[in-house]
């Protein structure tokens, strides 16, 4: 006797709704449908897994299939939303391929907040923060994720210092030097942020202001220059370990 094939499949497509989810019917248009619909061809009866940063995720069925709409029955909950760790990451916006691939490591690596932030040396006068969104969207659904960052409205540097939470640790990337980024986020747990400058890096009079914050700790990445969103990537997979994420 063969063996029953897995419910629903591993290539159950999955998507992100806006809507809290519950059981019973929801209708799909716009964008979403198009997918479902016309590039993966879902036909009444098919799975469809859906999230909503909020309940968790669900197993739906296509119910009904238009050609420009699709309503699904919302059947069960599948797995409750994660538990996402404290960490913020705060970055000077970089060049658009830049900033997006950024954003979808962040979501990939399990950021719950993303902060951008203006330098005097900030190259973009201001992100599409829709758009950050969308890209950290699309990398929930492709990665199993079933929570979604945050993306905050853009703060200037001195702002952003002069507001910052006194119980969070504020880890700044300092292409100078600084304590080993292992060493110093085990030396400060709990909630906590990663600064990331600019292509240009931080100058000499925001470097001191940085330093001078009592919640910062200037962190080393190793021997090697890297790029901004190369450094994002690296500090929040440093932090991850170090919190026990991995």
């Amino acid at each position: 006797m063969g063996a029953v094939p897995a419910w629903p499949p591993r290539s159950t497509p999955r998507l992100f709704v806006e809507t809290s989810l519950a059981p019973g019917a929801l209708t799909l248009t716009g964008a979403q449908a198009h997918y479902l619909v016309s590039v993966m061809r879902t036909k009444p009866g098919d799975p469809v897994k859906l999230f909503d940063d909020a309940t968790g995720e669900w197993l739906a069925v296509a119910t009904a299939v238009g050609k420009r709409d699709l309503t699904l029955d919302v059947q069960q909950r599948l797995r409750d939303r994660e538990p996402v760790p404290d960490l913020w990451l705060v970055a000077a916006p970089l060049k658009k391929g830049r900033v997006d691939w950024m954003a979808e490591k962040a979501c990939e690596l399990g950021v719950a907040r993303l902060v951008p932030v203006v330098t005097r040396r900030t190259v973009v006068d201001k992100p599409n923060t829709e758009r950050l969104r969308a890209h950290m969207i699309e990398a929930a659904e492709q990665c199993g994720r079933t929570a979604v960052p945050e993306v905050a409205e853009q703060v200037k540097l001195a702002a952003l210092l002069r507001d910052w939470p006194a119980d969070r640790a504020l880890f700044f990337a300092d292409e100078l030097g600084g304590t080993p980024a292992a060493e110093a986020m085990r030396a400060h747990p709990g909630p906590a942020a990663i600064l990331i400058g600019p292509e240009g890096g931080f100058d000499d009079e925001e470097r001191a202001a940085i330093r001078a914050h009592p919640a910062a700790t200037g962190i080393a990445l190793g021997p090697r220059i890297l790029r901004a969103d190369t450094a994002a990537a690296a500090a929040v997979a440093i932090w991850m370990s170090v919190a026990g994420d991995w």
